[in-house]
């Protein structure tokens, strides 16, 4: 039987997981993941009752009821390695146990929604618009250091893109992994309210998503040839966020149902952004609550 040493499981003296700082016993098998530490608190206004606050860091954390529903929220932070964290600490919590350190008898399977803001990047992904990422590219390099990413991703679409996007020439680029989020959650909390998307988790909000403030842009015809991609279904890219790729991979790898859904505050195409976005992503919330 495997043992995890401690340091690789690193626990608090109060029995929590170290960076989240929450309890085996304080995490719901329903997650709602969001970027800002703020937004913990709008989507617990809706809880009819709260049973934890947890705070550590950029990690927030309430679990409480909504509907009847356990529900725990927690906040991530920005990026991918966030992400990393996260999901390695959530699994943790709920598979390992603490006393022994080895791998509980039987596997829990959390239900994770990450519910975030992205940019659009074609002309039906206007400001506003709710986006379920069935798929994400990640542009991190995440994935590419786990056993059995392969498994997990879609090749044909990844060497499709890469073909496309003509990075061959350079090696600096990290290999872009292409995986898809879990169909059964992406059919239940998309319903007819979000469009089905392609999503890239860029690892970073400026140059890796084709913004040049003062420093030149490696690729200068990047965000072109992202928006011009038509893969062999007849799939587009419609918007850049920087979390999804690595809470669906990871998720998959880990034995964990997850998926992303986003609401647009700038479009790329039309070059507009919505700074005033915070009242309005509280219907996203609602529409997320209502069918985890």
């Amino acid at each position: 039987m495997k043992t995890y040493p401690e340091s690789e499981l690193i626990i608090n003296p109060d029995g929590s997981i170290f960076h989240l700082h929450v309890r085996p016993e304080q995490l719901a098998d329903k997650v709602i993941l969001v970027g800002d530490p703020g937004r913990v608190a709008l989507v617990a206004s809706h809880f009819e009752s709260k049973e934890c606050e947890v705070e550590s860091r950029e990690f927030r954390t309430v679990t409480g009821l909504y509907q009847g529903k356990r529900i725990t929220v927690l906040s991530t932070g920005i990026g991918c390695d966030n992400i990393d964290i996260v999901m390695n600490e959530l699994d943790a919590l709920a598979n390992i146990d603490f006393a022994t350190r080895t791998d509980r008898p039987e596997h829990r399977t959390l239900e994770l929604v990450r519910i975030g803001t992205c940019g659009g990047l074609q002309p039906f992904t206007p400001e506003g618009t709710f986006v379920a990422s069935e798929r994400s590219i990640g542009f991190d390099g995440l994935l590419n250091f786990y056993g059995g990413r392969d498994q997990v991703c879609d090749l044909a679409f990844e060497a499709e893109f890469v073909k496309h996007m003509a990075w061959k020439g350079n090696q600096c680029i990290p290999h872009p992994y292409v995986v898809r989020a879990n169909a059964e959650l992406i059919d239940r909390i998309a319903g007819e309210e979000m469009v089905r998307g392609v999503t890239i988790a860029a690892g970073g909000f400026f140059g890796p998503q084709g913004r040049r403030l003062r420093i030149p842009l490696a690729d200068p015809q990047q965000n072109e040839k992202i928006m011009n991609f038509v893969s062999s279904e007849g799939k587009r890219i419609t918007n850049f966020e920087m979390e999804s790729s690595a809470l669906a991979g990871l998720s998959l790898l880990l034995g964990h149902k997850a998926m992303t859904c986003c609401m647009v505050i700038a479009n790329r195409v039309a070059g507009k952004a919505n700074p005033n976005y915070k009242n309005s992503i509280d219907n996203l919330i609602r529409l997320v609550l209502e069918r985890i």
